[in-house]
């Protein structure tokens, strides 16, 4: 078949449903604040699944809120394909983040009823419960319970500032289903395929609309306590000082060579620091401060880990302070399923869309599924390379190449009739 004679899903369609959907939270700079189990993501949810129904998709909702819509398959006995992603938001969030994996997913089962097309594997597309983990941590909780990171009841009993658990906000907005997490009508996903904005600047500095996404980096967080002594800034001599900013400032510009050394995968960030008692006549005495490493081997992120706390003593022992480092998150580098990979490699090859191998350096729920199910993710620009943000934006074209892509690697891994 030739690339012009190929399924394509309607691209019209696809952003129409991307800019409605992104009506309910907008801002007034044009994006999106949808935060997890607010008003909000009930009717985020209530319109996404009515779209599902009219589809003639069947939807369930799972314990922990997950929403899952089903295309039957012509065999009873296959186990679904999926696809997805979330439609919760950062406060400041913008249009695509999320909401175009689901919309994507969508669009695929739409575009498969318009051709009378029926699979032989079930098809599903999935809503994921709070992947930003911006109202709820931890982040990709409703994906980390799918797979048994986390217990439902831990889930449920998690809380925002204001005291509210998950558990009494699902029953507030009507998503607390009554399926079992992690049972999947049939048996776990035969694959599962997830598309989004790249959230970074690569793709878009390549003029390339499609990323094939081999993995997705490691990820280590820290907490970095460093104590010295409060003390008047005018009285105190210089070299008689312990200044635990000073320090600290000496740390955070040693995050950034430990990530250098570790080029072209290593990542170092320190994107949170408080200091006490913060006043501009007194000597700090207390600095706290986060670190964030990430890398695509678990032995990069071993090194990184090592270079930073044997720097970290001797900065401390030469200003005369104490410093403690706790690790607080800890993801395993992702390898993504070689053939899942290869059905998004082949898609892109098929509809002669230009693409490269890339890796994430974000967090995904595929992340997650990744663990109990064969997952690969479909990449598309985005505007500057900037996501987590209302500016956000993505190409109308790039979008409906990347649904595409998704379409054509979910034919391939459920058949046809």
């Amino acid at each position: 078949m030739s690339p012009g004679s190929l399924p394509r899903i309607d691209a019209d369609r696809l952003w129409k449903s991307l800019m409605e959907l992104a009506q309910i939270g907008a801002t007034p700079k044009g994006g999106v604040c949808r935060i997890a189990l607010t008003d909000a993501d009930r009717l985020g949810r209530d319109q996404v699944a009515r779209w599902c129904r009219e589809a003639g998709l069947d939807v369930r909702v799972d314990e922990v809120g997950n929403l899952f819509a089903r295309r039957p398959g012509s065999d009873p006995l296959a186990r679904a394909v999926a696809t997805g992603s979330h439609i919760d938001t950062q406060p400041s969030g913008g249009k695509f983040d999320g909401n175009f994996g689901v919309l994507a997913g969508l669009e695929v089962m739409r575009t498969l009823n318009d051709l009378g097309v029926q699979t032989r594997a079930p098809l599903e597309v999935v809503v994921w419960t709070n992947e930003e983990g911006t109202r709820f941590t931890p982040v990709m909780m409703g994906s980390g319970a799918f797979v048994g990171v986390f217990t439902p009841d831990f889930v449920r009993a998690q809380k925002d500032l204001a005291g509210l658990t998950v558990g009494e906000e699902l029953e507030r907005i009507g998503y607390r289903g009554t399926h079992r997490c992690g049972e999947v009508p049939g048996g776990m996903f035969a694959a599962y395929f997830e598309a989004h904005i790249e959230q970074g600047p690569v793709l878009e500095a390549h003029g390339l609309p499609i990323g094939v996404v081999s993995g997705a980096l490691g990820q280590q967080w820290y907490d970095v306590t460093v104590t010295g002594m409060d003390a008047h800034a005018g009285p105190t001599p210089m070299a008689l000082r312990r200044d635990a900013l000073l320090a600290s400032a000496r740390m955070v510009d040693a995050v950034q060579a430990i990530a250098l050394s570790e080029a072209p995968h290593g990542r170092g960030t320190v994107g949170f620091l408080q200091v006490t008692p913060n006043s501009r006549n007194v000597i700090p005495g207390q600095v706290q401060f986060s670190v964030d490493f990430r890398h695509l081997s678990q032995d990069g992120l071993d090194r990184m880990d090592a270079a930073m706390r044997a720097t970290f003593e001797r900065l401390a022992r030469d200003a005369q302070v104490q410093v403690a480092v706790a690790r607080v998150v800890q993801y395993a580098p992702c390898a993504f399923d070689p053939a899942c990979v290869a059905s998004v490699r082949q898609a892109a090859e098929q509809l002669q869309l230009p693409h490269m191998d890339v890796v994430s350096g974000a967090g995904h729920d595929a992340v997650y599924v990744n663990g109990v199910a064969p997952t690969g993710m479909i990449f598309v620009p985005c505007k500057d390379g900037i996501s987590h943000n209302e500016i956000e934006d993505a190409q109308p074209e790039h979008l409906a190449a990347g649904c595409n892509v998704l379409l054509h690697a979910m034919l391939e891994r459920a058949g046809t009739a």
